[in-house]
């Protein structure tokens, strides 16, 4: 009874204990073709890091090897054993001794990406482990306050980090990273077309202004209603969308080298309502007329010929209404592991929840949207554009000129944005004071209604990393679309 009881035991215990999952075999193999050729650094240094080795020697051999040859110097084991602890030891062997039989018993360069993807594909289920034995832990001894739901949100984004990135720590990364993160950000500017640091508008005085959308920023779009929020907004989606150019990276993934892959968070208006404005856009037929059906055969074929480019464009739609910021991240992060991610849209910001849906105090909720939407920008390292409204304040003054103050339940909004933007369009206000026809007043209006007619101001209130001003775009009310305004030096010659 004794012995089934100790057998019994033993099989638990081995049942147990595991180990995690390591290769130190292929760690030896990498670090000595690495020793016998430097160059096999430049087959792993893509994706290989020194925390992905599972013996902490091995870790340190990596690191100082990558420094000496990163520096034009030759790591080979008598110019890293100096860097190494001397007095340790490997066995029976000194440090210098097993760098030795590490080179000796090199393999061939060839095989160094292998070995390298065996190492990391390890340290990443490691890293797997350990998400999952938390959230086990966290499940079993969760506080009180801590709902199920805010788990499954933790525990989902700490999936897509490790799912992105290999690593999901989230603590410091040395000033040489984050340097060599701006020089590379400097020289995809310079590659890509007009020079832009961020995704490109496809309106050309806004992006020179702005310098494009800048991943991981908060870009709140502003307006009252009727000023073209929308419309501006649904614009830069389909700009964005239609210039999207994928490249290879070397790690096999895809990256957009023009334009984006973009995720509209339409809260307002339904996905069928959001195409017809493109189509309206691009094809230059009134979305009304589209709607009513008062379109011409050549019309229907312009119509036809849009859908089709539309269809192939990577522009996705979520037509949720009041859809809560856990929702939203959840969604994005999904998409941009299956279909990749360039830029959020939402519209509008004041039609989302926040998580507690009982909330009585609307500015602590917006508040809570406000700092969502910025974390989740700088997670996804994506910009976001949110539309917000904009208080009644702004009817009761001369000049109806949005200001930073204006925005409804201000203060989260105007702090955690990047960038602020108001739509404002003089044309619309002054249309409403037309005077008696015939009088010097009408004249006087009519002469001010053909300054501001078909133009549009997008008033850049705050910008974390730029100047603030106004950019003059051109507006065609008919079909909701913005474009660049034509600049008196570039347009064609006139003769009196």
């Amino acid at each position: 009874m004794a012995e089934a009881a100790v057998r019994k035991l033993e099989t638990a215990e081995t049942k147990l204990y595991r180990e995690a999952p390591n290769n130190i075999e292929a760690e030896q193999a990498l670090l000595g073709a690495i020793l016998v050729n430097n160059d096999a650094l430049y087959r792993v240094s893509d994706f290989l890091k020194a925390e992905h080795f599972y013996e902490p020697l091995h870790r340190n051999i990596f690191e100082v090897a990558g420094d000496l040859i990163r520096m034009g110097k030759t790591a080979n084991p008598v110019t890293i054993k100096t860097f190494l602890p001397a007095e340790e030891k490997v066995g029976e062997l000194t440090v210098a001794q097993y760098l030795a039989r590490l080179a000796a018993e090199a393999v061939t360069i060839i095989n160094a990406s292998d070995y390298g993807r065996a190492i990391y594909d390890l340290a990443v289920r490691r890293s797997l482990i350990t998400v999952g034995e938390d959230m086990v832990n966290i499940a079993y001894d969760a506080p009180v306050d801590m709902a199920p739901n805010k788990q499954i949100e933790d525990a989902e984004r700490r999936l897509f980090e490790l799912a992105e990135t290999g690593r999901y720590d989230g603590g410091f990364e040395s000033f040489g990273d984050a340097t060599k993160t701006a020089v590379d950000m400097a020289n995809a500017a310079f590659m890509r077309d007009g020079h832009l640091s961020g995704i490109s508008t496809g309106l050309r005085d806004l992006d020179g202004r702005m310098g494009g959308l800048q991943p991981s920023d908060l870009i709140i779009l502003a307006g009252r209603p009727a000023m073209g929020k929308t419309s501006l907004v649904t614009n830069i989606a389909f700009n964005i969308a239609a210039a999207y150019e994928p490249e290879q990276q070397a790690d096999g993934s895809f990256a957009a080298a023009n334009g984006g892959v973009v995720g509209f968070f339409s809260l307002e208006m339904s996905s069928e309502q959001l195409a017809t404005r493109i189509i309206s856009e691009q094809t230059e037929i009134p979305s009304s007329k589209i709607r009513r059906g008062e379109i011409t055969e050549t019309d229907f074929e312009k119509l036809v010929a849009c859908a089709q480019t539309m269809q192939k464009i990577p522009l996705f739609i979520d037509q949720t209404g009041g859809i809560s910021i856990a929702q939203l991240a959840a969604r994005a992060r999904r998409l941009k592991r299956q279909r990749g991610l360039d830029i959020i849209i939402i519209d509008y910001v004041q039609l989302m929840q926040g998580s507690s849906k009982n909330s009585q105090n609307r500015v602590q909720e917006i508040t809570e949207i406000t700092t969502g939407l910025k974390a989740l920008a700088k997670e996804l390292s994506t910009p976001i554009i949110a539309l917000s409204q904009l208080s009644r304040q702004v009817e009761a003054r001369d000049d109806k000129r949005p200001q930073l103050a204006d925005l409804r339940e201000s203060g989260s909004i105007e702090q955690d944005a990047d960038v602020v933007l108001f739509v404002y369009r003089d044309e619309y206000y002054l249309k409403n004071k037309e005077p008696k026809p015939g009088t010097e007043e009408y004249m006087q209006w009519e002469a001010e209604m053909n300054e501001v007619r078909g133009k549009a101001e997008v008033i850049i209130a705050k910008q974390r990393h730029g100047p603030t001003g106004t950019v003059q775009l051109a507006f065609h009310g008919e079909f909701t679309r913005f474009s660049d305004l034509a600049e008196e030096d570039r347009m064609p010659e006139r003769f009196e």
